[in-house]
């Protein structure tokens, strides 16, 4: 009979729980979002839901350390997971982030100890609480052995994310795939998850190739976790006379470029200079047609001024990969015949005229403004390099730079003697759920200073910044350059800018109905619209947000402002047929 420290509970441990599921149909798919945990994982009792998340970090690492150290890990593992249990403590992730934070001991014995501790949680926890724990632990200590309990332990609802982290050191394929058990929702996807799940690697580059193409059918995470579970890199190595399936990389690259998510996946993709190498060396073979130039020049893009350029290249190797796609991704001719191609081409021409006009030299402090692909449509974003290398990325990396219309136009980013405040980036999902980032500018004489740097939010473990200081001439006349510069634009971006302008030389046109100037720029899906926002009292006076569209008609941007500016000092705007509250 089991030794009472052996038993605390009648309920089998959660990876043999898991096992039991997968052997009992060892042939069938991964269900849908994992087999939910059991009713026992979670053990009923006291507790203390509101303890915050520091209280509860402080509380896991007071209960953890006393454990590392005991010569038994077996008996110190059991009772580690009846004292987890008994806390205020209800979150598995808050569990698995205190453990994942102990620094392991450098000694080899204490260090064996600590991993032995750690598996015996993982392998006979009974509760999420101690798996969890025990996945922490392992985040920073396990080993090629340790995968196959990993992958298991994947399965489950729940622990989706300590086993991620714990398994992506180890085998970033298998964790790609585990994580896309759990999120994937469209058909394509299952296929491919199921063809990797059962070990059918023969039709892998089929199911890729099937995937959808649509943004939002492929998001920057979903791009980066399906080329590292189909293991993409070496595929190619393999056949990379294949044009399809280059195609194929060249999207999923681009996709993980993309600032719409909460992290920027290209850094997080560590075959991601080797896939760049494989696409520059190939990339002659691909289809001359609209989407493959459009996407080859996204990569060029972000080589130059995005998050790609702070990925670990060899000397020389960047600069030699965006000449090339720069090169292949070059438009020639006659633009296509439909709007939408005809959008992209026009995109391509303006952006890699811009991009071959960026100094030879690189200077101290440089203002990019990006526009993505209209095929995909993202942000408009201004960018800064400062010594050559893109500040938002590296010090905030959660969201796009701001809007030329916020920084540019209004002048947010001229140096006084008095200083000032500017939000600089912030967080794909907004400030109040993920965090921006500030910067304070001030002049200092012959210098303009960037400090007081804030994250408010912002992601944790990011170095602290430098204050920058620039040379004042510099900086005015860059910022001049900047503001003045209207190459990236397009005609329906150019007329809201215009409307705007002369909106702050007559604010009367909207102040003497009772209505506030809103957003101004274009749709973010109909980017030939140019759309006017603004809030107020309606003829009742109930208080509404009014947008105004006003389509691109083919004449000149400054004709349309001006159409659109003397409408607006003629008449009540409440009354405009296309406003809708």
């Amino acid at each position: 009979m089991s030794a009472p420290h052996e038993r605390p509970t009648l309920a089998p441990s959660l990876y043999a729980y898991a096992k039991g599921l997968c052997d009992s149909d060892p042939d069938g798919p991964p269900p849908l979002g994992g087999h939910p945990l059991p009713g026992t994982a979670r053990p009923r009792g006291r507790r203390r839901p509101h303890l915050r998340h520091r209280e509860a970090l402080a509380a896991v690492t007071g209960i953890l350390l006393p454990f590392l150290d005991l010569p038994d890990p077996a008996r110190a593992a059991v009772e580690a997971e009846r004292v987890l249990a008994a806390t205020g403590v209800i979150r598995e992730q808050a569990v698995f982030a205190a453990a994942a934070a102990v620094e392991p001991p450098d000694e080899p014995a204490a260090r064996a100890l600590v991993r032995s501790f750690a598996r015996h949680l993982v392998r006979t926890g009974t509760t999420a609480l101690g798996v969890s724990a025990g996945l922490g632990l392992l985040s920073r200590l396990a080993e090629p052995e340790d995968v196959p309990y990993l992958r298991l332990l994947g399965m489950l609802d729940g622990l989706v994310h300590p086993v991620d982290a714990a398994l992506a050191p180890l085998d970033r394929p298998a964790a790609a795939l585990v994580w896309l058990i759990h999120r994937t929702r469209s058909e394509e996807l299952r296929g491919l998850v199921d063809a990797l799940a059962s070990g059918d690697r023969a039709a892998v580059p089929t199911l890729l190739l099937g995937l959808p193409t649509e943004a939002r059918g492929m998001g920057p995470e979903v791009a980066r976790r399906v080329t590292e579970a189909a293991d993409l890199a070496s595929l190619l190595r393999a056949a990379p006379d294949r044009p399809e399936l280059l195609g194929r990389a060249v999207h999923l690259l681009a996709r993980m470029t993309s600032s719409r998510d909460y992290q920027a996946e290209i850094l997080r993709y560590g075959e991601a200079v080797d896939l760049y190498e494989t696409v520059a060396a190939h990339a002659h073979r691909l289809p001359r047609d609209v989407d493959h130039r459009a996407r080859l020049l996204t990569l060029a893009l972000d080589l130059h001024s995005g998050a790609s350029y702070l990925l670990p290249w060899q000397p020389g190797r960047r600069e030699a990969i965006h000449r090339t796609l720069l090169d292949t991704a070059a438009w020639h001719g006659e633009a296509p015949a439909d709007p939408d191609g005809r959008r992209r081409a026009d995109w391509i021409r303006r952006t890699a005229r811009r991009l071959r006009a960026a100094p030879s030299e690189v200077p101290r402090f440089r203002i990019d403004v990006a526009v993505a692909d209209p095929g995909d449509p993202d942000v408009v974003e201004t960018r800064f390099l400062i010594d050559g290398r893109p500040l938002v990325p590296e010090a905030f990396g959660t969201g796009a730079g701001e809007s030329p219309e916020r920084l540019l136009d209004s002048g947010a980013l001229r140096a006084a003697p008095e200083p000032s405040e500017v939000r600089l980036a912030e967080a794909y999902c907004t400030e109040g759920c993920c965090g921006a980032l500030y910067v304070t500018v001030r002049r200092e004489g012959e210098h303009v200073v960037w400090s007081d740097w804030r994250r408010p939010g912002g992601p944790a473990g990011l170095p602290d910044l430098p204050a920058y200081r620039f040379d004042a001439a510099a900086y005015d006349a860059e910022i001049a350059r900047a503001e003045n510069d209207h190459g990236w634009t397009w005609p329906a971006r150019r007329t809201a800018r215009l409307i705007a302008a002369g909106l702050r030389d007559r604010p009367e046109s909207l102040t003497r109905w009772g209505l506030r100037q809103g957003w101004i720029s274009t749709e973010f899906d109909a980017p030939d619209t140019t759309l006017v926002t603004f809030t107020g009292p309606d003829e009742e006076g109930e208080r509404r947000q009014f947008l105004w569209r006003i389509p691109d008609d083919g004449t000149p941007p400054e004709e349309q402002a001006a159409a659109a500016l003397r409408r607006l000092a003629e008449g009540d705007p409440r009354g405009y047929p296309e406003l809708r509250g």
